[in-house]
């Protein structure tokens, strides 16, 4: 994706269009692909700095697994071409790109005896050129435009005159200003059943004359006074195999001699050699180590070349090539970007100079107040959520407290600051009140003295006493029997917990010395009888315990910047409609509360509903949940499957029927803990379906040129003989007491022949074919002088200068006797298979053992090449017919469910 950004922004007229693009200042760049092209380009043009493409990827609806996934540059190229070209629709810019890269060609048939001729008009923005076989571009374009003869079988059906002998090929009309060759460097090996790189030698030129012999690659309808001479102006190369690599481009924006290479952030200048030759592909030939000897050189192949190229037509150059300068670039997209500019460099100077200052984080009760019961329920502030003050670190703490007067209105004279202090158990509390000494020091020194419970920050807590008026007052002083407590009041009936205050006790004294203090600040009468709770810790489990009110603090081992929660004793009126009766349980509720985003299977990316959940739910509890939100009466319906973080797809296996205890065991993948679950409905129970075995099988009927596939369920430890039976439920039997067999093909061969025995839990439908037939009434009755042999269809295909057999089509068996020639067996094939006579004489008979053939003569006993037995597998041994594949192609597919190729798609 980089390089081709590189080579579309090295197309001024192309830039300069998408800078016309009408965006506005409330326009969002992850949201708008123009606004997010313009900033990426703007930023290429004027930083002097790489630029990162994840605005623009976010702006295509891509998430991170979409960024990553290997795209092909052409679909990519195509795929944004066609976006832009929509947005540009009705504005100023509207037909750049077809200006730009739409050219046309005509698809021809023409009939050799009689005057007829059907032509087509086709619009591309790309062409895609061989390069298997082909010496360099002039080559594949012959290639393109070659004349194919259809005569014989193949002939043309030319409406009123019938079948016809034509020649069939493609003309170009018109070639666009802009033209894009995309190399074929990959294809589908269908021999070896993959996708391989193609790194023969591949020339283009820097100079492309597509005028060449008289305008050969014209048609009669072309433009020939627009003269079709073409400058290369990108090359982007792929460095690497099949499976991965590099990528980078070599460019010349203005089309002069000075080349450069575009590699990701790094740019350098290139020379000519390098642009071309080095990037043609092919072998290279080390040179000799020891000339005065006469050894082999040593080749290797070069795995970087190229992959795309991009001409621009000479007489077209200065239009394509224009000038594009801040008066192109809107008002508001200059200042978004110049502000976004200021920031990074605030952001680069404030790290260059964080050495020289202490971030001091300041809590006070008004933070307590809004963050406990909403933000937070656990500890008692969210220090990034407070006043924060950047202090040069020489800065003396008196000064610092004089910038807090400032702040907060508070006095220095009715200031004490108190140091938080990191617990063994992982909380944060206030510790200590800073001393008079250590006020006294600079805040760098004061940093150093606490960096041991703080890390690079400063935390401190603001305590301010304040009078009836509510102004501040000068703090209590603090003996070594004095501890400063902190309240939080819960009410159970309405499910809420919040700060109530602070109180500065006796270690000596008593929980019940303090009641009447705590009624008022709950706002309850003086008498009401209340229990107390210490919060002790949160992590990994919630610990509140009840705190004895007639056991001193002392006793209780409380300290300073413990937490007690408190609550009315008195019964709850509604103990259904209160979810949590008390403070430990509300805790213990909230601690492991989580909302869970559900999505549909059938739509991954969109969430459709979300549930209040506990992360120690049972799988049960889920599922009814799940349920009865969709309206669902039976919950064992419902089959969840987890969220694989890093793809941010569905795992590829759905969790099984309480195969987890909770539902924290349902969100984690690895170390990370995801918020999404995806359910499905299913038509039987899950348990029911768990304990059933889902086959596909493809059932060819004995009489009719049909296949059809059936799926069947049964229970795992069903055989065989009850798939034979449930098929004879649903296929039609050329007779009533016809049998079936069950065979296991794999690559147009036949591997097993399932015994009616064999049970059906290990059997494997996803990568082999599982095909049911009936069983010929001359297999039932074989005799001793009788065999039952393969019969397999394969054709000879040269890949890297070897013969290769490739099977095809759908295997057999067939029943031979002792004595029978190869003309008597081939009359039985050519029954069977329904054969015209005319093709049939073209087709060879071979022997096969080990995919070599030995080629069978008229006379040939069939059973004697059948004696033998030293080869394993009896699939190695077959009659094998050879002609040619007339059955369609199908697409590749890889059933690996766990690694595919993604189309690309731009979603905004």
């Amino acid at each position: 994706m980089n390089s081709l950004l590189q080579t579309l922004y090295h197309i001024p007229y192309f830039r300069k269009a998408v800078y016309h693009m009408p965006t506005t200042e409330n326009d969002m760049p992850i949201g708008s692909i123009p606004l997010a092209l313009q900033s990426l380009f703007y930023k290429l043009q004027y930083n002097d700095t790489s630029v990162a493409t994840k605005e623009l990827t976010k702006s295509f609806g891509w998430d991170t697994y979409d960024s990553f996934m290997q795209h092909d540059v052409q679909e990519l190229n195509r795929v944004l071409c066609e976006k832009l070209e929509d947005k540009m629709k009705g504005t100023v810019v509207e037909g750049t790109i077809q200006q730009l890269f739409e050219g046309h060609h005509m698809n021809y048939i023409e009939c050799i005896n009689v005057d007829f001729k059907s032509t087509r008009r086709e619009s591309f923005y790309d062409l895609q050129l061989d390069v298997k076989g082909c010496r360099d571009v002039y080559a594949s374009f012959d290639k393109y435009v070659e004349v194919e003869r259809l005569e014989g079988d193949n002939k043309y059906h030319a409406e009123e005159h019938g079948l016809q002998d034509a020649k069939k090929g493609v003309l170009f009309i018109d070639f666009p200003p802009v033209l894009q060759l995309q190399l074929k460097r990959f294809e589908y090996d269908f021999m070896r059943d993959t996708m391989v790189k193609i790194n023969d030698r591949y020339e283009f030129p820097l100079q492309l004359d597509l005028d060449r012999e008289d305008g050969k690659y014209l048609s009669p309808d072309a433009d020939r006074s627009v003269r079709n001479l073409y400058m290369l102006h990108s090359v982007l190369v792929h460095s690497g195999g099949v499976h991965g690599g590099h990528y980078y481009a070599f460019i010349r924006p203005t089309l002069s001699d000075q080349w450069y290479k575009f590699d990701d952030e790094r740019v350098t200048k290139e020379d000519m050699k390098r642009v071309l030759e080095e990037q043609y592909g092919g072998e290279e030939e080390l040179p000799q180590t020891n000339p005065g000897f006469n050894n082999t050189p040593f080749k290797f192949t070069k795995y970087s070349n190229a992959y795309m190229l991009v001409y621009i037509r000479e007489s077209d150059k200065d239009k394509i090539i224009c000038n594009v300068d801040e008066k192109d670039i809107a008002e508001h997209l200059r200042m978004r970007l110049k502000k976004e500019q200021e920031e990074k460099e605030d952001r680069r100077r404030y790290k260059a100079q964080a050495h020289l200052y202490t971030i001091i984080k300041v809590a006070r009760d008004e933070d307590l107040l809004e963050q406990i019961g909403k933000d937070i329920y656990f500890d008692l502030v969210d220090h990034d959520k407070v006043r924060s003050f950047r202090i040069q670190k020489q800065t003396s703490f008196l000064a610092f407290k004089e910038e807090v007067a400032k702040e907060f209105g508070i006095p220095l004279q009715y200031q004490r600051f108190w140091i938080w202090a990191k617990r063994q158990n992982h909380t944060y509390r206030p510790n200590r009140p800073l001393t008079p000494q250590e006020e006294a020091q600079s805040v760098g020194q004061l940093r150093e003295v606490s960096s041991k419970a703080h890390n690079a920050e400063l935390k401190l807590f603001l305590e301010v006493e304040r009078g009836q008026d509510l102004h501040p007052i000068p703090p209590p002083d603090k003996t070594r029997d004095d501890i400063l407590l902190f309240f939080k009041l819960y009410d159970p009936e309405k499910g809420e917990l919040c700060f109530v205050g602070r109180l500065l006790v006796k270690l000596s004294g008593k929980p019940i010395d303090y009641i009447a203090k705590l009624n008022q600040m709950a706002g309850f009468s003086p008498d009401e009888e209340i229990e107390l709770y210490e919060e002790i810790k949160f992590e990994p489990c919630v610990m509140c315990e009840h705190l004895d009110k007639r056991c001193s603090f002392r006793l209780s081992q409380i300290e300073d910047g413990d937490i007690i929660c408190f609550q009315k004793s008195s019964p709850i009126q509604s103990e259904e409609a209160c979810r949590c009766p008390d403070v430990p349980s509300f805790l213990e509720y909230v601690h492991n509360r989580q909302i869970v985003r559900f999505r549909s299977l059938e739509r991954p990316k969109e969430d459709d509903f979300c549930l209040e959940l506990s992360k120690i739910h049972t799988y049960d509890d889920v599922v009814e949940r799940v349920a009865y939100k969709i309206g669902l009466d039976d919950p064992s319906k419902i089959r969840l499957t987890s969220h694989n973080c890093y793809s941010q797809q569905p795992k590829p296996q759905p969790i099984k029927y309480r195969g987890v205890e909770h539902l924290s065991e349902m969100l984690i993948h690895y170390n990370q803990t995801s918020d999404i679950l995806y359910y499905e409905v299913l038509d039987i129970p899950l348990p029911e379906l768990q304990g059933l075995k889902n086959l596909k099988v493809a059932f060819h009927h004995a009489t009719k040129d049909e296949v059809v596939i059936h799926n069947i369920r049964l229970p795992k430890q069903s055989t065989v003989g009850d798939v034979i039976d449930e098929l004879k439920t649903k296929v039609e039997l050329s007779h009533p007491n016809a049998e079936l067999r069950l065979l296991e093909v794999f690559y147009h061969k036949i591997y097993k022949i399932f015994p009616p025995s064999e049970k059906i839990e290990n059997i494997n439908d996803q990568y082999w074919t599982l095909r049911a037939e009936e069983i010929p009434e001359e297999e039932k009755n074989l005799g001793p002088n009788d065999r039952l042999i393969h019969v397999y269809h394969f054709t000879k295909e040269t890949a890297q200068n070897q013969m290769q057999i490739q099977n095809f089509g759908e295997p057999f068996f067939l029943v031979i006797h002792e004595g029978e020639t190869l003309a008597e067996v081939k009359v039985q094939i050519q029954k069977k298979l329904q054969v015209p006579d005319e093709e049939f004489s073209k087709w060879k008979f071979a022997f096969m053992s080990l995919s070599r053939p030995e080629y069978l003569q008229e006379s040939d006993i069939v059973f004697n090449r059948f004696q033998r037995r030293d080869v394993y597998g009896a699939w190695e041994q077959y009659l094998g017919l050879e002609h040619s594949d007339n059955t369609p192609k199908r697409a590749y597919v890889n059933q690996n469910r766990h690694t595919y190729e993604k189309a690309v798609k731009i979603y905004n």
